[in-house]
């Protein structure tokens, strides 16, 4: 039995490719910690240095019979941790924009949420602000908000005078304009 650490790279890759993992240990063995130093210093990060360094190996396990190493296994090592380390970029990449585009999505689901919340609150204060409206001005105004009813129309319907129906309107407009003023202050505070 010979002794690996003896052995050439090239003798190293063809015992290898016969499925030697006692070959495949000292290749290990032999480049391993360069490997390691050639990551760690791209990505100031060891578990994730030593994880794709042993990555890289794993992959050239599984393709030991098929392998393929054009010149000197130092240099083809060094090719396939740098590929390993390429990689882990464009993931990286890919995770951080999926991400934003996650996080863009939370936002305005949150705007959406808040927007119709402050939109049901409005609609509810309206609703009771109308109400409380004295009953002849509230039915004026509902039946021009609420229809396609004019003055002179909701004027005829209630049998009475169209000023009259013009000053209720009017004076509806004020006072809810006044009621919901400082609601309408806040909302725009709270944008």
């Amino acid at each position: 039995m010979a002794d690996y650490k003896e052995l050439s790279d090239a003798e190293l890759v063809g015992l290898l490719r016969v499925s030697d993992d006692t070959a495949f240990i000292e290749i290990f063995n032999r480049y391993s910690t360069l490997l390691f130093s050639f990551t760690y210093r791209r990505l100031n990060d060891k578990e994730l240095s030593k994880d794709l360094v042993h990555d890289a190996f794993a992959g050239i396990w599984e393709k030991r019979f098929t392998v393929n190493i054009p010149g000197e296994l130092a240099a083809f090592l060094f090719v396939v941790v740098k590929n390993r380390i390429l990689d882990h970029y464009k993931h990286q990449k890919v995770l951080h924009k999926y991400a934003d585009h996650f996080q863009e999505y939370l936002n305005q689901t949150q705007n959406n949420t808040d927007h119709l919340a402050r939109h049901n609150e409005l609609s509810t204060l309206i609703e009771k602000e109308i109400a409380a409206l004295p009953e002849k001005m509230r039915e004026v105004f509902e039946l021009s908000r609420k229809t396609d009813m004019n003055r002179k129309q909701i004027s005829e319907y209630l049998n009475m005078p169209e000023n009259t129906v013009k000053t209720n309107l009017h004076r509806a407009l004020k006072i809810l304009r006044s009621k919901l003023h400082l609601f309408l202050l806040f909302l725009l505070w709270m944008l």
